[in-house]
């Protein structure tokens, strides 16, 4: 299977455009690929406990449901350092499944042979 990357950068500030990429993450660990949604700007809020409640788009699944089962899938949430640290994120923030990375992890995933996917 392959490792697939989704890269999102919007949780409460544009709801449909968080839920696009996790819902496709979602089906491509359902599918057996190891998923990796990759999280910048305000999407790194999607990583932290509680930080993907209330988020919903009108007829969409709510993003905390989509979190919960890409992790409950062996998903996981890479959070960008360069965006975690400017919102005061630490590791004492972060839900299960997701990580603070730094480029250099994103870009030794793509090298490795990992593919990006971007949907929104």
């Amino acid at each position: 299977m392959a490792h697939l990357l989704f890269p999102c950068s919007h949780a409460a500030d544009d709801p449909e455009r968080a839920t696009i990429p996790l819902n496709a993450a979602c089906v491509a660990a359902a599918a057996g690929h190891e998923v990796t949604v990759v999280c910048t700007v305000d999407a790194v809020h999607l990583g932290t406990l509680g930080g993907a409640d209330g988020i919903a788009a009108p007829g969409m699944t709510p993003v905390a449901d989509l979190v919960t089962t890409l992790v409950a899938a062996g998903g996981e949430l890479w959070l960008c350092s360069a965006c975690t640290g400017p919102r005061g994120i630490t590791e004492a923030d972060l839900r299960a499944g997701a990580t603070i990375v730094g480029a250099a992890t994103i870009v030794e995933a793509v090298a490795a042979g990992a593919q990006s996917i971007t949907l929104a």
